[in-house]
This record gives C-alpha cells, sequence and structure tokens, in this order.
C-alpha cells in the first residue's frame, strides 16, 4: 500500500516532489500551502526588477526543459510561469490545498499528525479550522528564504509614512516623485533599486556593508532560438549542460578560495571602476572582505543607478526611525517611503511549524545550537520526515533546482523501506555527516570575517553546501541502507 504523504509548501521543491510522486504512479499525497497560489518565493518576491541570478536554462527541472523562454536570466513573472506550466501538465494542481497553514507536526510512534491552521477564532480550535490529519510520510519544503527579516531599529513603528518589505511589495503605492528610502543592500535591492531610482523624486540607499557585484551578461531569446531549442536534437540539454559545468568549473573554486578566487575580484574590480567614475562613492562600495564571504550580487544596472543625481548613498549607521525619516549621527534624512531589504530569517528552519518527533523530541530545542540534517534531508529522532531545502544544501555558485531534484530522488528511495516501519537517520550517522561539512567547511570563503544569511547569530554556517553539486549529486543517490533504521 502506497505511503500517504504530506507535503509543506507549494514551491519549486514542493511541485518537484509531487510530480516524482505523481510520475512514480503514488497518488496518496496532499500538498499543504498556506498563500492562495503555488511559487514559493517566485510567488512572494514580486518586486519591480525581481529576477533569477542563475540561467533559465539551469534553473529549471531537468525533466521538465523549457523551450519558452525569453531571457538568459529569467525575471519573476516567467519563472512563476513556469511553476504554473509543471503543475498544470503534471496535473499536480489538483492536490494542493492552498490558504492552508501547517503549524503542527507530531509523530506518534508510526505516523505524523499534520495540524493545520487558519484565522478562525480561538473558542473555534478544533473545529475545521484548526485540525489535524494523518500521514505516514512528512515532507517539508518550506524553503530557508520565506520569511522576511526586519531589523531591529528604534522607532520604525512611529514612521508616519509608508514601509514595506521587499517580499512583501506594496504595489498600489505608487513612488513616482516621493522621497525613498531603502534600507539594506543586497541581491534583492540590487534588482528593485534601478527601478525605484527611475520614479522617485529621491532616493537614499543606507548601505552597512558594500557588496562584491559583477556584471550580469543577460540575452533575450528570440522566435529563431527558441524554435532551436524546441526542435533541434540536444541543443537544450547542452547548453544547459554548459551552464552547469561553468558553474561547477570557474565558480565554486573561487568559493573555495581556489585559482579563480583572484578573478572573480579582478572581475568585480573591474565591473566597479568601469560603472562608477566618482573615487568617493567607489571607495565605499568597496568591499573589505573576500568575494563570496556574503552572496556575490549579479547585477549590470545596479551600479549606475547609485550613480544617479537623484540618489545617494549613506553609511553612516541608521540611530532610529522617526516619524519623518531615518536618523544617522549625521542628521535626519526625511522620506515618506521606507523598502525593507533586510534578507529574512534565513537560519530559523520550518519555523514557525512545531515539530515534535519521537518520544517526544522537539525539533526546536534540537536544533538550538543551529540547524543540521543528515544531506540536508534527515534529522535523528524524527522518523519519516524529509527536508527539502534543508540545512547546508543552499548554493552559491548553481542552481538550487539541481539541489532539489537530489534531495527528491533521495525521498523518493526512502519511501520502499517504509512498508516495514518507519524510517530514521542513525545519530552516528549524522555525526559522520557533521564532521565532515566541518572540514569542508574550513576551506570555504563564508567564515573569513563577514557576517551574512548564511550564518546563525553564533557564526556558525548552517545554510551552504561547501562542495561541488557533483559530490552531492553522488551523497543523495546511495541507498538509504547503512545510514537508516527502522524505530
Amino acid at each position: 500500500m502506497a505511503p500517504r504523504v504530506a507535503i509543506i509548501g507549494a514551491g519549486f521543491g514542493g511541485l518537484c516532489m509531487a510530480i516524482q510522486l505523481e510520475r512514480a504512479g503514488i497518488r496518496s499525497y496532499t500538498v499543504f500551502e498556506k498563500a492562495g497560489d503555488l511559487g514559493g518565493t517566485w510567488r512572494d518576491n514580486s518586486y519591480p526588477g525581481a529576477g533569477c541570478d542563475i540561467p533559465s536554462h539551469l534553473y529549471s527541472y531537468s525533466f521538465e526543459k523549457y523551450a519558452s523562454w525569453t531571457r538568459r536570466y529569467p525575471g519573476q513573472p516567467e519563472i512563476l510561469g513556469y511553476l504554473e506550466h509543471c503543475a498544470d501538465k503534471y496535473d499536480v494542481r489538483r492536490k494542493i490545498r492552498f490558504g492552508t497553514e501547517v503549524t503542527r507536526a507530531t509523530f506518534d510512534g508510526s505516523r505524523w499528525h499534520v495540524t493545520t491552521g487558519s484565522d478562525a477564532p480561538e473558542e473555534e480550535a478544533g473545529s475545521v479550522a484548526d485540525r489535524a490529519e494523518v500521514f505516514d510520510v512528512v515532507v517539508m519544503s518550506v524553503g530557508q528564504l520565506n520569511r522576511p527579516r526586519l531589523p531591529d531599529i528604534p522607532g520604525m513603528t512611529d514612521f508616519a509614512g509608508v514601509s514595506f518589505h521587499s517580499a512583501r511589495w506594496n504595489h498600489d503605492h505608487d513612488l513616482t516623485g516621493r522621497r525613498v528610502a531603502v534600507i539594506g543592500n543586497g541581491s534583492s535591492a540590487a534588482q528593485f533599486i534601478p527601478e525605484v531610482a527611475q520614479q522617485a523624486g529621491h532616493l537614499t540607499v543606507f548601505q552597512r556593508t558594500p557588496n562584491w557585484v559583477i556584471p550580469k551578461p543577460d540575452a533575450t531569446f528570440g522566435p529563431l532560438a527558441r524554435l532551436a531549442f524546441r526542435f533541434v536534437p540536444g541543443l537544450q540539454r547542452a547548453y544547459r549542460e554548459w551552464i552547469y559545468r561553468y558553474a561547477e568549473g570557474t565558480l565554486y573554486p573561487a568559493l573555495a578560495q581556489g585559482w579563480s578566487a583572484g578573478l572573480l575580484r579582478k572581475r568585480a574590480l573591474a565591473h566597479l571602476d568601469a560603472q562608477v567614475p566618482d573615487p568617493e562613492l567607489r571607495a565605499r562600495l568597496t568591499p573589505d572582505y573576500p568575494p563570496g564571504c556574503k552572496r556575490v550580487v549579479i547585477d549590470s544596472a545596479f551600479y549606475p543607478a547609485l550613480t544617479r543625481q537623484n540618489v545617494e548613498v549613506v553609511t553612516d549607521g541608521i540611530a532610529e526611525i522617526t516619524p519623518k525619516g531615518v536618523r544617522t549621527a549625521e542628521g535626519l534624512h526625511e522620506v515618506d517611503t521606507i523598502i525593507y531589504a533586510t534578507g529574512f530569517l534565513s537560519t530559523e528552519f520550518l519555523s514557525p511549524i512545531e515539530v515534535e518527533g519521537r518520544d517526544g523530541r522537539s525539533l526546536a530545542e534540537q536544533w538550538s545550537g543551529g540547524a543540521e540534517a543528515y544531506l540536508g534531508i534527515s534529522v535523528p529522532n524524527f522518523p519519516n520526515l524529509f527536508l527539502l531545502y534543508g540545512p547546508n544544501t543552499n548554493l552559491g555558485h548553481n542552481s538550487i533546482v539541481f539541489m532539489l531534484e537530489c534531495q527528491v530522488r533521495h525521498v523518493m528511495s526512502c519511501l520502499p523501506y517504509l512498508a516495514r516501519g518507519p524510517l530514521e537517520v542513525r545519530p552516528e550517522a549524522m555525526a559522520a555527516w557533521s564532521r565532515q561539512l566541518d572540514a569542508a567547511m574550513s576551506r570555504m570563503v563564508w567564515g573569513d570575517g563577514c557576517q551574512s544569511w548564511y550564518k546563525t547569530a553564533a557564526g556558525r554556517v548552517t545554510n551552504n553546501w561547501p562542495g561541488p553539486t557533483t559530490l552531492y549529486r553522488r551523497l543523495t543517490a546511495r541507498p538509504p541502507r547503512p545510514a537508516y533504521r527502522r524505530v
């Protein structure tokens, strides 16, 4: 009998899991999605200029190659459209429960009880609005970048104007002619700042730490190119493979402090010199840490936007936010709109879902020192629980979709073993995995004196994968035994 599978989240990972279950003839699954539509981060991040810094033909499923991409680097609407195309083609939309948020998952010794809730009044708890269903397997696919992080700045609630996080863009608020403040300057900010700068009367960018920026070699795919990708045998596969091999052979060594690290630095500095003629501004935009320590920004429009006459870059620390604007040590910057580009709660994996495993163990307590999972997928004491895009599976150089497919294949390989009882990863396998991660992490650039969303407050890197993706593919392709055991 096929296991009952609960999939939490309908982004790239959750849809991939659902599609592979469908392809295997396993239809006893339910996808829980708290929002009203699918897409995950590509549904939420609809800010102007939103897009991907991985080429489109690689930022897609290997089993669903897509010849209709119009750009080398796709925009948010096109990526969301691709996911909708996949959901419809493989007929998984019918299995998604939209507007249904999972609040708790509890293991009773043999099965999982998944509790969903809503905004119903508290006295209705236990009704249809707050109920538990039983599943054999739970697959968490809630992502690492799904809960916006707001800074801890005094006076934020006192601001008299309009404020919002970039992942919750206020499309009803017209920025034309306004005095806008952007707090933060990471990858999202680099994409929307050029758009905002063209609309705003004045834009003030508050930068805490500069980022390394390299140009984005974007290009359009016209009708002939799309026809070629569709009908010329092997062309799309070869192009995808070339992108993949370039990322592995050139970009990964830079993060591992190998042969291309100096090349990446020279390219970024040349890009800065070419696009920012003002030496004083150029100095403020030059990082003092190695490239790759924080996520490298890939964008060709960011620097030119910062050189516009209506744009000011402020590097003074923010003291407070007042009803009229943002105050630094140098004085008050009066604005009527504040956009927070301050990232996500990236190291709080699965939060705020409460997960209780074998013998009443709390996953939040087990992860109190930082999240960790075998292969980024399985956690001791939590049988039949699998994570997609879990701890130490994020990439700084290649496509996360590749990693998700590796993880889904691993989960699928575990399912046949569940017929004889729940399966969990052995503590000794987890301990060995942690030692291997620590050894590999010591060679990476992420620990070299910078703060980033890759790290916990204590400085532990819980998000990134420290090896080549070819290695991860081999590791996840291993049979579940002997790393797993029955409970």
